[in-house]
């Protein structure tokens, strides 16, 4: 998913949108000749992801920099940890030091989120992320969510049916069975392809089992509901709960017996780790 040209596209942009022409405070305060060697440190407990972007943005600044990393995607460190060491050019590690650590502080926010989730959820359900990422940048943070130990739901609209309220809205109002769409739906689908149904009624389920759903999603249902409809669907598709999930509800939610969690948290309001780049200047 996070592809070698899908991190370039990206971190090109971001790059040209920092330094359209240039670094100017770079070219006037730093000779040309100059080298630079830095450590990129944690200043946070958490959990890596995104180092080979990391290493990748002052690689398309310049070539000569060299970055040696001492961690990997996935691994937990601790606050002061050496993470990696850059050296170089020193006006192209100053060009790129505040993109390289913008998408590896988010990246690591993201899976040590997840992995607090995961941790919570005790391995009793499922913990995945959901499409609120944010613009552009959707292929980096589901990769993160994956290095905290979590899952990815579908990467967007195109790679999975997923009829949500608004769609049985328009159903219902055309008078439509969600049974009967259910099983057109599947008709015209290859046969890989699984489909989602979201309710946010227990009374909505057994036409949606009707249909033959493979993925009931019980949408902002409370601890009580999710085992009720847990007990309607026994065993007939997967049980996804969403809506309301936070570290402090998962324990509870995952306890309901459901089989996967999904939450918008994940990505969209997370906090990214601090790191920071401790450069020494070479003449």
């Amino acid at each position: 998913m996070l592809t070698a040209s899908t991190i370039d596209s990206a971190l090109r942009t971001a790059l040209n949108e920092d330094a359209p022409w240039g670094d100017i405070t770079g070219e006037v305060f730093i000779p040309a000749t100059a080298s630079a060697r830095a450590e990129l440190r944690a200043r946070d407990d958490g959990v890596l992801a995104g180092i080979e972007v990391f290493a990748r943005a002052f690689a398309l600044v310049d070539p000569n920099v060299t970055v040696d990393l001492a961690a990997a995607d996935g691994d937990s460190f601790t606050a002061g940890q050496v993470l990696a060491t850059v050296a170089g050019p020193a006006r192209a590690v100053l060009q790129a030091e505040r993109i390289a650590l913008n998408f590896c502080q988010r990246m690591s926010g993201i899976a040590t989120q997840t992995y607090a989730f995961v941790d919570a959820a005790a391995g009793r359900a499922r913990i995945v992320d959901t499409r609120k990422t944010t613009p552009g940048l959707r292929a980096f943070e589901k990769h993160a969510v994956v290095c905290g130990g979590g899952h990815n739901h579908r990467f967007g609209l195109s790679d999975a049916v997923m009829a949500k309220d608004n769609h049985l809205a328009v159903l219902t109002g055309a008078g439509l069975s969600v049974a009967e769409a259910i099983r057109t739906a599947r008709a015209r689908l290859p046969h890989t392809t699984r489909i989602e149904v979201e309710v946010d009624r227990l009374d909505q389920v057994p036409a949606v089992l009707d249909g033959g759903a493979d993925v009931i999603m019980l949408d902002n249902f409370t601890p009580a509901q999710l085992r009720d409809g847990v007990a309607l669907i026994d065993g007939r598709a997967v049980v996804e709960a969403s809506g309301n999930v936070t570290l402090e509800t998962i324990p509870e939610i995952a306890a309901t017996g459901v089989d996967v969690i999904s939450s918008g948290a994940l990505t969209h309001s997370v906090r990214a780790i601090d790191l920071g780049l401790d450069l020494t200047l070479e003449a």
